[in-house]
């Protein structure tokens, strides 16, 4: 990754950079990445990603691997899920606890090998992730490496993602007999939340079938110094079915997913079940794991969860509004906004928020404060949008 030093700071850059730019990104900083957050506009990104395909450039993710003959027992004891369990080529979404139960970070875990596993971290959280892995795997048989600088991400989402990926030439699948046809039975084959291992033109390249987008897709994990070669190939494969994406639709459409963004609707400060995620935590599994205890203990039955709202009209709610009882001027306080926006698929504001348990039934009519006017919203069932729907 090349980085370049400005007014005493260093910003990182993707080594899609000069793709991006080529290509008229408007850029933005994001946990000291200058990355794109938009080419065109906002709403035409979204829609591709919805009605076709949209490629976004993730290189700022962190990748840390864990190595060993006891990998899997470190990373049960490490993190929330049941790690053990997974199967080589399988991935699972999990959380790094503190000891109180609250999030360091949401990961996606992916058991590349028997003794392998392939740790995914958001961009702030990198560093830390990495030392806290470090921490909690050393009594154990296995070793942890932060390969983030060596690995480069690309998603490309969308309904016809599938057909792009399977047309686009170079592929093949690692071992004897590598060919595109067996590339092409293996994405077909390749199951949600699965990933494969593949080459592009004799060079490795991890395929899997996971996103953020709520719709259908795949990430390539890949060498830096290969990623300009596969965008390039996949925009010249997909044409107009393949629009690049920044960081703002990608926000808009996992939104509208009703998937978290750490910082937002996940924190130290924040359990999973408040956010509805408890269900991810493995309580069953054997042996004690870091931040068992805290979970045990919960958050409180008066703790905030998390909930979707849905308005009319066009004002949208942001991140920090006040959520409130109703609109009269002496209406209480019950929560607070943690993401919204003006969804460009339903036509409609949307949001979540934080509120109080009372308040958090479906149907139950709340109002937001966006800057001063009470704008009604009603309580409804996360996701806003579900595939196909």
């Amino acid at each position: 990754m090349s980085e370049t030093a400005q007014a005493g700071t260093t910003t990182r850059r993707s080594p899609l950079h000069d793709v991006h730019e080529a290509l008229g990104a408007s850029f933005t900083d994001f946990a000291g990445w200058e990355m794109p957050v938009r080419y065109s506009s906002d709403l035409a990104e979204h829609h591709a990603v919805r009605q076709r395909a949209g490629l976004f450039d993730l290189s700022h993710m962190g990748e840390i691997v864990v190595v060993g003959p006891e990998a899997a027992e470190a990373l049960d004891y490490a993190l929330a899920g049941r790690l053990s369990a997974s199967a080589e080529g399988q991935a699972k979404y999990t959380f790094l606890l503190s000891r109180g139960g609250g999030v360091i970070d949401d990961l996606v875990v992916y058991r590349t090998g028997r003794d392998r596993y392939l740790v995914v971290a958001n961009a702030s959280n990198r560093e830390v992730v990495a030392a806290e892995l470090a921490d909690r795997v050393a009594p154990f048989d296995a070793e942890v490496f932060d390969e983030s600088d060596d690995v480069a991400l690309i998603a490309l989402q969308g309904p016809d993602a599938l057909a792009v990926l399977t047309e686009t030439p170079g592929f093949g699948v690692q071992g004897p007999g590598n060919d595109h046809d067996d590339f092409v039975a293996a994405l077909d084959a390749l199951t949600y939340y699965r990933a494969v291992a593949a080459e592009y033109e004799g060079e490795p390249v991890l395929v899997a079938r996971t996103g953020y987008t709520g719709e259908d897709g795949f990430e390539l994990y890949l060498a830096p110094e290969r990623a300009p070669g596969v965008w390039r190939a996949l925009q010249e494969t997909g044409g107009p079915r393949v629009v690049p994406c920044g960081l703002a639709s990608r926000d808009t459409l996992r939104l509208e997913a009703g998937m978290p963004l750490y910082g937002h609707e996940l924190g130290l400060d924040v359990h999973p079940a408040q956010a509805g995620l408890g269900r991810v935590v493995a309580l069953a599994k054997e042996g004690d794991f870091v931040g068992r205890k805290g979970i045990e203990q919960g958050p409180g039955p008066d703790a905030p969860v998390l909930v979707g709202l849905a308005a009319e009209g066009r004002r949208a709610a942001r991140a920090g509004y006040d959520v409130v009882a109703g609109t009269d001027a002496d209406s209480p306080k019950v929560g607070v906004v943690t993401s919204g926006a003006l969804s460009p698929t339903l036509g409609h504001p949307i949001a979540m928020a934080f509120v109080d348990p009372a308040h958090a039934e479906p149907g139950t009519v709340l109002a937001v404060d966006v800057r001063g006017t009470r704008i009604e919203a009603s309580v409804v069932p996360l996701p806003f949008h579900r595939r196909g729907a």
